[in-house]
């Protein structure tokens, strides 16, 4: 096995108008993910785990514009309403997407997103790339999510 390196390639914050909970729920929601995620097309293979969508060890497949992008991912966190995290799987790539959610004294929600990589240290220059296009689409796609839940 070669050598990986884990890498931080976004980290933005986005106001939501709507409380914690409700924002909370809606984003960690696996059928929800096609609506405000730009990349997907839908989500196949859902397996709930647990009471609540997107509980930890949920999975399902994602299926993205990119045809032959397919990661399997699966919640490794649920700590409702302030804290989620998934991982993404495909081949030799591991993503992380993180969320947290701040209750704001207005009653509105700030979410806070991490996104990390763990590449072969033979792909590292071509995730740096990423680090550069990636806080811009997540932050795009928190926007899109924040202006369906209760405007942005």
């Amino acid at each position: 096995m070669s050598p990986t390196r884990r890498v931080l390639i976004a980290d933005v914050t986005v106001p939501f108008a709507a409380p914690p909970a409700t924002t909370f729920d809606y984003l960690v929601d696996p059928e929800n993910r096609p609506h405000w995620q730009s990349s997907l097309r839908r989500i196949e293979d859902l397996s709930p785990v647990g009471n609540r969508p997107g509980d930890t060890g949920t999975s399902w497949t994602d299926i993205t514009f990119v045809p032959w992008v397919r990661p399997l991912l699966e919640v490794a966190e649920y700590a409702d309403p302030v804290r989620w995290r998934e991982i993404g799987r495909w081949w030799f790539v591991d993503a992380s997407l993180s969320l947290a959610a701040e209750a704001l004294p207005d009653g509105r929600t700030d979410v806070r997103a991490r996104a990390y990589l763990t590449v072969p240290l033979i792909l590292l220059p071509p995730t740096l790339a990423l680090k550069i296009l990636s806080p811009c689409a997540l932050r795009a796609d928190l926007r899109s999510a924040a202006s369906i839940v209760g405007g942005y």
